[in-house]
C-alpha cells in the first residue's frame, strides 16, 4: 500500500445530535463535533447513488446482508492504496473500507469492527455469511494481538472460501474481531493447526448505539454554513485580489469536472467579464463534452473551445499505449491545443483561474497559489480552492444546485480522458459497464499491441500496460500469474522514432520529452554494447535502463519508449536525441570501428564484430557523431 500522505489539514468532524459531517468544531446547531480519524490525506467526499448500491451488492455477496439498510448521509474517504480503496463513514464512525483488489479484479469490502456490528447486529447468523465463532478462552489472545488459531475456533460458517474476509465473534454472539481466512470455513472446523483467521481489526465486545436516520444533503449544506462561509469569502477576496492586480483578461479553465465547476460559479459571483476555456482532447467522455455545452450556456459566458480530433488514436501506433510515467498524450492532446488555444484568442496572453486543490496530491500541495505556465508563455495561473477538500467542492455545487457531470453519480471519482493511464483498473472495468464502445476500442488496441510484443491478455486485464515499471504490488500478481510483462523485441525490426516534448503538467518545473521507437528493443544487447554510456552514468534494472547526466535524466524501457527530464527545452531535446542515438548505435552496430579512434580514453573495444564501451567512460559523447549509423543511417 501507498503511504499516506498529510496534504493539508484534517477537517472531518460529525454533529451526534444532527448525525451529519462537520467541517469544523461546531455544528451551526451549536453543538460540540467529535473528530472523526480518517487515513491521510483526508480527502473527503459524498457518497453517490452507486456508491451506495455497491457497497450494499459487495456487503451482499459477502455476508448476505446490506451494511447501509436505510436513508443515511454516507462520507467516503479516498484512502492509499494500488487501485481505488475508499473508506465508508457512517454515523460519524469508519464502517469499514471498500476496494478493487488487483489480483481477483473485483471489489471487496474490508470491515472494521464497529461496521461488522452494525451489520450483524439483531440478525441470526444462520441468515448471515463469512463468520467464525471462537472459544471464550482465545478472545484475549486476539484482543492483545494475535491471529485467530484453528483450535481456538468453535464453529464457522462452512461456506467460508480461503481469503474471504470474515467477522469473528465471541460464543455471546458479539463482535470482537475482522480479518481475512486463512483456510476454508469447513477446514476451520476441523480445528487442525495453523493461522484461521488473519486479524485486521479488533476491539472489546460491547453493544454498539445506532443514531437517528433520514438526514440529506441540503441537512449537510445548512449545518456547514457558516464554514462554507468562510472558505467562500477567502475564494472571493482572493479572485479579486488577483484579478485587480492585472491587465490581462480573465478566463476560467473549464473541464466538466467537478473544482473547475465550483471555481467557475466563484469567479462569476465576483466578476463579470470573463471567458471560458475548454480543451477537448478528442477522447473525453461525451458526457464531459455536453456538460461544458451546458454550462457555459447557463452562465452565458463566451466558450473558447479547441478539440485535438483523432489526435490521440493518429499517434499511438508511434508512441504505444500511454503510462503513469509516459504520458506522451497529455502534450499530444492537450497542452500543445491549449497553447494555441491561449495564441489565437489572447494576444496578450491571459488570467486563468484553474480547479487545483493540494489535496489531490503531494504536487499540488506544495504549489504557488498564482504562477506563470511554463508552457504557455502568455498564461498565468490562478487558484482560488487550493485550499479546499473535496467535500468544500461538493457543499458548494450542493449549495447553489449546480449542474454537475453526471459521470460522477456513475462510479467515478474523478474526470479526465476516458483512458488516461491515471485511471485506477476499477475505472477502467467500469467503463465496460457505462461506455462498451469505448472499453471495446480500448481493449482492441491494447490486445493487438499485447500479442504483437510478446505479452498476454492478462497484462491488459490486469491494467499492466498504464506502466513502464510496474509498482511492487503489480510485480507480485505478475510473478503469482506468471504474466508475462517485459516486452519481447522484434528481430531486425525497423526503428523510427518519434519524439514530443515539453512542460512537465503533473510535475512541478522542468521539462520532459517523450518518444518511442514503435516496437520492443532489445536491453540486453544494449546493456553488453556499453553504448549509453557515451551518454551519461547507466544504471539497468529489468526491462528498464537509467540514464543519468548530471541533474538532467533519461529512462529506456524494453517496450521502446523513452523518456528524459531537464530543465529547458533544448537540453531534454538533446538528450533524447543522444539516446535515442545511441541505442541506434547499439543494436545496428557493424563493428567497423570508427568510434575506437576517436575515443579520448581508449576505452572502446571491438568484440565479436561489434563495438563495446568498456568501464571508465568519461560520457563526452565524441564516439557518437562519429558513428557511421548515426551519420548515414
Amino acid at each position: 500500500m501507498s503511504k499516506p500522505l498529510y496534504l493539508g489539514q484534517m477537517l472531518l468532524h460529525w454533529c451526534r445530535k444532527c448525525n451529519v459531517p462537520i467541517l469544523g468544531k461546531e455544528c451551526a446547531c451549536g453543538s460540540s463535533t467529535e473528530v472523526v480519524t480518517v487515513t491521510p490525506p483526508g480527502d473527503i467526499r459524498p457518497a453517490f447513488e452507486y456508491d451506495l448500491e455497491l457497497i450494499n451488492s459487495v456487503s451482499m455477496q459477502q455476508f448476505n446482508a446490506p451494511i447501509i439498510a436505510d436513508q443515511r448521509v454516507v462520507v467516503l474517504n479516498k484512502a492509499p492504496y494500488d487501485d481505488r480503496m475508499d473508506e465508508i463513514i457512517v454515523d460519524g464512525e469508519v464502517f469499514g473500507s471498500i476496494r478493487f483488489e488487483l489480483d481477483s479484479l473485483k471489489w471487496v469490502l474490508l470491515l472494521r469492527v464497529e461496521g461488522a456490528r452494525r451489520l450483524f447486529q439483531s440478525k441470526s447468523l444462520s441468515a448471515m455469511k463469512g463468520w467464525v465463532i471462537l472459544e471464550q478462552g482465545a478472545v484475549k489472545f486476539i484482543l492483545g494481538g494475535a491471529n485467530l488459531l484453528a483450535p481456538g475456533v468453535l464453529d464457522a460458517d462452512p461456506y467460508i472460501r480461503e481469503k474471504d474476509e470474515v467477522v469473528v465473534l465471541d460464543p455471546n454472539g458479539q463482535i470482537v474481531a475482522t480479518g481475512r481466512a486463512r483456510m476454508s470455513g469447513e477446514r476451520m472446523r476441523e480445528r487442525p493447526k495453523g493461522v484461521a483467521v488473519k486479524i485486521r481489526d479488533k476491539e472489546e465486545p460491547c453493544e454498539t448505539v445506532v443514531l437517528q436516520g433520514g438526514q440529506v444533503w441540503k441537512e449537510v449544506v445548512d449545518a456547514n454554513k457558516q464554514f462554507m462561509e468562510e472558505f467562500i469569502g477567502r475564494s472571493h477576496k482572493f479572485i479579486n485580489n488577483v484579478a485587480s492586480s492585472m491587465t490581462k483578461p480573465v478566463t476560467v479553465s473549464y473541464s466538466g469536472g467537478k473544482d473547475s465547476l465550483a471555481v467557475l460559479q466563484l469567479v462569476n459571483e465576483c466578476l463579470e467579464d470573463f471567458d471560458i476555456l475548454f480543451a477537448d482532447t478528442g477522447i473525453e467522455f461525451p458526457e464531459t463534452v455536453s456538460n461544458v455545452q451546458k454550462v457555459s450556456q447557463l452562465y452565458g459566458k463566451s466558450l473558447r473551445s479547441i478539440s485535438s480530433g483523432n489526435a490521440f488514436w493518429e499517434s499511438v501506433d508511434s508512441f504505444g499505449p500511454p503510462s503513469v510515467e509516459m504520458r506522451w498524450c497529455c502534450k499530444v492532446c492537450k497542452l500543445g491545443p491549449i497553447t494555441q488555444l491561449i495564441e489565437g484568442n489572447y494576444e496578450e496572453g491571459c488570467l486563468t483561474f484553474i480547479g487545483q486543490r493540494k489535496y489531490e496530491s503531494g504536487t499540488r500541495a506544495k504549489s504557488e497559489r498564482v504562477w506563470k505556465n511554463p508552457w504557455v508563455g502568455n498564461q498565468v495561473g490562478a487558484a482560488p480552492i487550493q485550499d479546499w477538500t473535496a467535500m468544500h467542492v461538493w457543499l458548494y455545487i450542493f449549495m447553489h444546485d449546480l449542474p454537475y457531470n453526471p459521470l460522477y453519480g456513475e462510479g467515478f471519482d474523478r474526470i479526465g480522458c476516458w483512458l488516461c493511464p491515471s485511471c485506477s483498473v476499477a475505472d477502467l472495468h467500469r467503463l465496460r459497464e457505462t461506455h462498451p464502445e469505448f472499453a471495446s476500442k480500448l481493449e482492441t488496441y491494447l490486445l493487438g499491441y499485447a500479442e504483437r510484443s510478446g505479452l498476454s491478455a492478462e497484462w491488459v486485464e490486469h491494467g499492466m500496460w498504464r506502466w513502464k515499471k510496474l509498482p511492487p504490488r503489480l510485480e507480485e500478481i505478475a510473478r503469482a500469474k506468471g504474466i508475462p510483462t517485459i516486452p519481447k523485441a522484434e528481430i531486425n525490426a525497423k526503428l523510427e522514432f518519434t519524439v514530443t516534448s515539453g512542460y512537465r503538467p503533473c510535475k512541478q518545473g522542468g521539462v520532459s520529452a517523450e518518444g518511442s521507437f514503435g516496437t520492443a528493443i532489445d536491453l540486453e544487447t544494449i546493456e553488453s554494447s556499453g553504448m549509453l554510456e557515451a551518454v551519461g552514468r547507466v544504471s539497468f534494472m529489468e526491462g528498464v535502463a537509467s540514464i543519468f547526466q548530471g541533474e538532467d535524466s533519461a529512462q529506456v524501457f524494453a517496450a521502446g519508449t523513452v523518456t528524459a527530464r531537464s530543465d529547458t527545452e533544448k537540453q531534454v531535446r538533446q538528450l533524447i536525441r543522444y539516446v535515442e542515438l545511441s541505442i541506434q548505435r547499439a543494436l545496428r552496430c557493424s563493428g567497423c570501428g570508427v568510434c575506437v579512434g576517436k575515443c579520448p580514453h581508449d576505452l572502446i573495444k571491438i568484440k565479436n564484430c561489434i563495438a563495446v564501451i568498456g568501464e571508465g567512460c568519461i560520457h563526452c559523447g565524441k564516439c557518437i557523431d562519429v558513428c557511421p549509423v548515426v551519420k548515414f543511417g
